[in-house]
């Protein structure tokens, strides 16, 4: 059997991190096993879809690099489909037309919220008090129609439903790769409608129509559905389809273990991109928040692939830790290739700086030792900042101390000694301060401040050999200068 799996967003909002987590857990499934990972967007509701949701979820794929093998199915053009599909399992007794009306219910539910709230009388005997209470019940109880068993339409004009008669078995069993053996009664079910008042299908019904028409062979989603899939095995059972495997996964928490919400950082997918982390970066932390395998904490999309089993799933919610997320972006940005990651820094740069030919040299030449300083895009940015800007008109308090009589004495000596240095390389610049140190019997301690604070203004800085070496030795003279005194 060829594993078939699909990703289902509903373009009513960006993706967020628990949908991209979902799609990811699909496309491993799927490439483990040599199959196919399908993309499906469920647009049937048009008041609340968007292109801008729709194109948003595109990208985010994208972004994590998780193709489809096959273009987007949109469920809004199936809906021919959909009907069609009601029509039969009418026409097989399988479903009915209902002539409840909205109103009709919410009456039958207002008179068993009123009956139960009678019980709770306690000058009534205890017989009456259970009587209302089974009356209640009943009111309250999944909605099974009059009509499933053939009652006459009220009116040759009445309008109606499509509802699929519920099963009276006493049990239904889900066998689920992630949360088990589950059964439930077959009373919690109602007669699932299928086709509204106005003939449009409903969700129930066209996802299970879909995921069949697809050739769905694993439904991978979140556990929030899993209550949906009880009401739709029936539907599967009435068209005499093979039924999906399921896996029905935790959702993300914050890390106080609350629903996670937007104080958790709870952003959609292109946000995180946009506060520069690394795709590569959220596709290793997200395949880690509720998965396992052993003790590795990385992994690349391929190591992922190798080793992904739902399995390994666990029925505990994933909690959202950005500090986490932060040192496992680091790690990738440490791995990634340096022209790859200045491609990724420029944006962030030109936000800081113009991006001159020079500095994109300095860029260059840094980056290999850089590339250790930021856990996020942004942050990196900032750590290059002495490569354009010397500070030296915002010194900070250590910059001042450092830049009086004694260092401006060291900086003046200094520059004329690295002015004679006929080497630029970061070899020949430590020489030249080592042997400074070592003619004035000075500490590197007595020495490196004051030209830190004249290179850097305070800024957060590497050692200072490579740090000349970057900037030149135009640059570095001219830093210097602007401290001594004309």
């Amino acid at each position: 059997m060829t594993i078939v799996t699909r990703f289902a967003p509903s373009p009513t909002g960006m993706l967020h991190i628990g949908g991209a987590r979902t799609a990811l857990f699909n496309y491993l499934l799927a490439k483990r096993h040599g199959g196919k990972f399908l993309l499906r967007v469920e647009d049937t509701d048009k008041k609340r879809s968007t292109d801008e949701a729709t194109q948003a979820i595109l990208d985010g794929m994208a972004w994590l690099g998780l193709t489809a093998d096959e273009p987007p199915v949109y469920q809004s053009e199936n809906a021919d489909r959909h009907v069609a599909c009601a029509l039969e399992m009418v026409a097989s007794g399988k479903a009915f037309r209902c002539y409840a009306t909205p109103e009709d219910l919410q009456a039958r539910r207002d008179e068993g919220d009123q009956k139960r709230a009678a019980a709770k009388d306690e000058s009534l005997a205890d017989e009456e008090r259970a009587a209302l209470r089974a009356e209640a019940d009943a009111l309250l109880a999944p909605y099974r129609s009059p009509w499933r068993d053939g009652a006459p339409a009220p009116s040759a004009d009445a309008p109606y439903t499509i509802r699929l008669r519920a099963p009276d078995d006493d049990d239904m069993t889900v066998r689920d790769h992630v949360q088990g053996e589950v059964t439930l009664k077959t009373r919690e079910i109602d007669d699932l409608i299928l086709l509204r008042a106005d003939g449009t299908p409903t969700y129930m019904l066209a996802v299970v129509i879909d995921d069949h028409d697809m050739g769905v062979t694993h439904v991978v989603r979140g556990d929030d559905h899993f209550r949906n899939t009880f009401r739709q095995l029936p539907i599967y059972w009435a068209m005499g389809w093979d039924v999906p495997e399921f896996a029905h996964v935790p959702m993300i928490h914050g890390s106080d273990g609350a629903k996670l919400s937007k104080r958790h950082g709870a952003l959609s997918t292109l946000a995180y991109r946009d506060m520069g982390y690394l795709p590569e970066a959220m596709d290793s932390y997200l395949v880690r928040l509720g998965w396992s395998h052993g003790d590795q904490e990385i992994f690349t999309l391929d190591e992922a692939i190798e080793v992904f089993d739902l399995a390994d799933i666990n029925k505990a919610p994933g909690r959202l830790d950005l500090e986490k997320l932060g040192d496992v972006n680091a790690h990738f940005i440490r791995e990634v290739d340096e022209s790859r990651l200045l491609e990724l820094l420029t944006p962030e740069i030109a936000k800081l700086a113009e991006l001159s030919a020079d500095l994109t040299e300095r860029l260059q030449q840094a980056l290999p030792t850089l590339k250790e300083r930021g856990q996020t895009l942004p942050q990196l940015a900032e750590s290059c900042r002495f490569l354009w800007d010397s500070n030296a008109e915002n010194l900070n308090k250590k910059a001042r101390k450092a830049l009086r009589v004694d260092g401006l004495k060291h900086l003046s000596d200094l520059r004329e000694a690295l002015d004679q240095s006929d080497s630029w390389t970061i070899e020949a610049l430590q020489h030249v301060l080592e042997s400074y140190c070592a003619v004035h019997t000075l500490s590197m301690g007595q020495v490196g401040p004051p030209l830190r604070a004249a290179l850097t203004g305070g800024l957060p800085a590497p050692d200072l050999a490579p740090v000349m070496h970057w900037l030149g030795r135009d640059e570095v003279l001219a830093r210097i200068g602007k401290h001594l005194p004309a």
